[in-house]
Order: structure tokens, then C-alpha cells, then sequence
């Protein structure tokens, strides 16, 4: 039986420790398009499952091109639990004066007017002024719900990439770039382990590597298969 993290570990969201693999490598090239300052393009949309890098891509994005971040995950927070707004658009409100949009989670868009129009004219605000646009989203932009559908045709018109790391290859380059950053030897059958007792969503394994890392420290312990066993005998 895999186990299950609820509490996962976020490590530092950068290039420099972005993990390029099969899965990943387009939305990874076109993102260094936009953050390279010498492309035309100013428009990237990146889809993919939970747990695939588009957070850690985005992030990385808004400090390169020195914009502003927002998750539709906190739409009720930036709102205040009330959509019915007769104020100014607090969308525009959180991104005036950035030089980037970054759009994180567009799958959790609420399913307002008001919203949907708000993120319309501040989509076309940034377009026109030729500032960069990073969005991202669980589905491509057709099967996303809740989307004003002229904003569906404007994102097929720029980048389209998907990100998915759900291979074994790309958990195994992931988890050891990861104990690298923490100079931490990780030894392949312990990859094996985890692989085959947590849950293989990436949070799950980089909370269960910080785990082995925390405990192999704590108890001046080698980071070893027997080691790992006991950590997830106990958890």
C-alpha cells in the first residue's frame, strides 16, 4: 500500500532547480523563450496534472520577467467570498502597475460573469500592451470550464505546451536533482522504496524525501533502503 503525505514539503521555485525531463521539456523551452526577453512571443498557456511543475514553471516566470503571480485557487480570498463586485475589478487591482500576468490554476476560474469578464479586459490590457502572459491550467484551453470563449481563442493563439511528469524516469531525475540541492546521497534502491510505498504524485515524493533527509540528520544516520523502510513502516 503506497502511503499518502497530506503536508508536502515547497522547495525554492526557480529555474535553477527546475527539472527538465520528456515530459516537460517544450513547455520548459518556450518558457525560456519569454523569459529570454529576444522572442516576439508574449503569450505562454501550459496544462498538465496536478503535481507536474506548472506552479514551479510559473513562479520561476514571474521573477524572470519581474511579474506578478495569482492562483485561481484564491479567488475567494481575493474577493472575499463575495463575486458580486460594484468596486473596481480586484483582479486588476492585485496585478496594476506589474509587467507580467501570471495566471496560475485557470481550471478553478469561478464560474462568474463579473469574473470571467474581469479576466477578459485584463487579459486584452496586458495583450495589447505587449507585456508577457503565462497561464496555466489543468486541461487545454477547450475543455477548460467557465472560460469566456473569445479567451479560449486567444490562448490557442499563442505557446501551447503540456507538462506531465508521471513516468518513472521523470520521478527518478526529479527526486535525485532534489537530493542533490540538499547534498544528499540518495541511493537508487531507495528511490525504489519510495516509489513503490508513496503515493507517486511529485508533493508526495519530495514531502517523503524531506522526511528520510530529517530523520537520516536527526538520528546521524546513513541515508539507506533500511532506513527508508522504517520511516514508512512507521508512517
Amino acid at each position: 500500500m503506497q502511503l499518502i503525505f497530506d503536508f508536502p514539503v515547497v522547495p525554492r521555485f526557480g529555474f535553477e532547480n527546475f527539472v527538465v525531463c520528456s515530459g516537460n521539456r517544450t513547455a520548459y523551452q518556450f518558457a525560456q523563450r519569454l523569459a529570454s526577453g529576444s522572442d516576439a512571443e508574449n503569450l505562454l498557456y501550459v496544462y498538465g496534472p496536478e503535481g507536474s511543475g506548472k506552479t514551479h514553471l510559473l513562479t520561476a516566470l514571474a521573477v524572470a520577467l519581474d511579474g506578478r503571480y495569482f492562483s485561481f485557487r484564491d479567488a475567494a480570498s481575493l474577493y472575499r467570498g463575495d463575486f458580486i463586485n460594484e468596486g473596481p475589478s480586484p483582479l486588476a487591482e492585485h496585478f496594476a502597475g506589474a509587467n507580467a500576468l501570471i495566471l496560475d490554476d485557470l481550471n478553478l476560474l469561478p464560474d462568474n460573469q463579473e469574473v470571467r469578464v474581469e479576466l477578459w479586459e485584463l487579459f486584452n490590457a496586458f495583450y495589447s500592451a505587449g507585456k508577457k502572459i503565462v497561464i496555466s491550467g489543468l486541461t487545454p484551453p477547450k475543455e477548460l470550464p467557465h472560460l469566456d470563449g473569445h479567451l479560449t481563442s486567444r490562448l490557442l493563439w499563442g505557446l501551447v505546451a503540456r507538462m506531465d511528469v508521471s513516468d518513472d524516469d521523470s520521478r527518478r531525475m526529479i527526486l535525485k536533482k532534489l537530493a542533490e540541492d540538499r547534498q544528499m546521497a540518495l541511493p537508487d534502491d531507495v528511490i525504489d522504496e519510495m516509489l513503490l510505498k508513496v503515493r507517486r504524485d511529485i508533493p508526495s515524493l519530495v514531502y517523503a524525501l524531506e522526511t528520510i533527509n530529517r530523520t537520516a540528520i536527526a538520528t546521524k544516520r546513513k541515508v539507506s533502503l533500511r532506513l527508508a523502510k522504517e520511516i514508512f513502516k512507521s508512517g
